[in-house]
C-alpha cells in the first residue's frame, strides 16, 4: 500500500524551491548588471581617451620629441618637468627652453599622467601651439627648392597614431617632401604622434585634404605617378622605378586602400611576402615601400 502525500508539504517544498530560483535569479541579474556597468564604464574611457587624442594637438610628450620641438621653430608656450627628474636628456631640454627663454615649471608626475592621459611622458611635457599644416603646394614648392623630383606619401585613412608617427620618422629619414591626409576619417597630429615619431615630425611637411582622390588628379596634372602599396599589385616593390616624380600610397590598417583611390593609382605594388599570414602593418609596408623609393633614387 503506497503512501499517501500530503499537499501541504508538497506546497511547502515546491515554494521554498521557486525561492530559491528566485535568488538565483537576482543574483544572476546583479552580475549582468555589474557586467553592463563595467562595460560601459570601459566604453565611456575609450571614448574620452579617443576624443582626447582627437583635440589634444597642443602638447609634445617625451624627452627626445621636445627637444626636436625645442630646436625647430614652433612656438613653445610652457614646458612641464616631473620634480626631481632633471637628469639625462632633459637637462639637454631644459637648456634648451633657457635659450629660447621658455617658462619651466616643475610639476607632480601625477600631474603630468593626468595631462598625458597615462601616456608615457618620460618626466617633460612642453606645451605647444597646435602643429600647421602646409599646402599641396608647399609640398611640391619644397621639392623644386631642392632641385629633386617630388616624393609624397598619400595615407589613406590612417586612424592609430602609432602608425602615423612611426611612417613620419620613417619618411623624413628616406627623403620624403610631404605627407597628405584627409581631413576625415585619419589621425591627425597628437601628442601620440609627436612621441612616435621621435621628433621628425619638427621636420616634415604634411598637408590635409577634403578629398584625397581630387588631390591625386591634381598630382598627376604635374606629372607625378601614382603608386599604391596593394597585396594585388601587379609588380613586386624591388621591380619598380620609383626614380621619377613619384607619390606612394598607404592604405588603412584593416581595409587597405579604397575602391576609388585604387582606381586612381597608375599602377598597383605589392611587397614579396611568403608567410602564413597576408597582411602587414601599415607603418611596417609604408617604410618597406619607402627604403624602395630610396634605394631606387640612390642607385641611379
Amino acid at each position: 500500500m503506497t503512501k499517501r502525500e500530503n499537499p501541504r508539504r508538497r506546497e511547502r517544498e515546491f515554494n521554498k524551491f521557486q525561492e530559491k530560483s528566485n535568488r538565483y535569479q537576482e543574483k544572476n541579474n546583479r552580475f549582468q548588471d555589474r557586467r553592463e556597468e563595467k562595460r560601459d564604464r570601459n566604453y565611456a574611457a575609450g571614448t574620452r581617451e579617443a576624443n582626447s587624442e582627437a583635440v589634444r594637438e597642443d602638447l609634445v610628450i617625451g624627452r627626445n620629441a621636445v627637444i626636436e620641438a625645442l630646436k625647430s621653430d614652433r612656438t613653445i608656450e610652457c614646458l612641464y618637468v616631473s620634480k626631481g627628474d632633471l637628469e639625462g636628456s632633459i637637462k639637454v631640454a631644459l637648456g634648451l627652453a633657457k635659450d629660447k627663454g621658455v617658462v619651466v615649471k616643475e610639476a607632480d608626475r601625477r600631474k603630468l599622467d593626468t595631462m598625458c592621459e597615462g601616456l608615457n611622458h618620460q618626466g617633460i611635457v612642453a606645451k605647444v601651439t597646435p602643429f600647421k599644416y602646409c599646402e599641396v603646394n608647399d609640398i611640391l614648392e619644397y621639392a623644386k627648392r631642392k632641385d629633386e623630383k617630388p616624393f609624397i606619401v598619400i595615407l589613406d585613412e590612417i586612424e592609430d597614431p602609432h602608425n602615423l608617427g612611426s611612417i613620419i620618422r620613417t619618411a623624413e629619414l628616406c627623403g620624403v617632401h610631404g605627407i597628405i591626409i584627409p581631413k576625415r576619417r585619419n589621425v591627425g597630429v597628437t601628442s601620440t604622434v609627436y612621441k612616435c615619431s621621435a621628433g621628425a615630425i619638427e621636420h616634415m611637411r604634411i598637408a590635409k585634404v577634403t578629398n584625397i582622390n581630387a588631390t591625386i588628379d591634381i598630382l598627376k596634372e604635374q606629372g607625378i605617378w601614382i603608386y599604391g602599396a596593394d597585396i594585388d599589385g601587379t609588380d613586386y616593390s624591388y621591380n619598380t622605378d620609383f626614380s621619377g616624380p613619384c607619390a606612394l600610397i598607404i592604405g588603412s590598417e584593416g581595409k587597405g586602400i579604397s575602391n576609388l583611390t585604387l582606381k586612381k593609382c597608375d599602377l598597383l605594388v605589392k611587397i614579396p611576402m611568403i608567410g602564413k599570414i597576408n597582411s602587414l602593418n601599415a607603418s611596417v609596408a609604408g617604410g618597406i615601400m619607402m627604403y624602395e623609393v630610396l634605394k631606387g633614387r640612390l642607385t641611379k
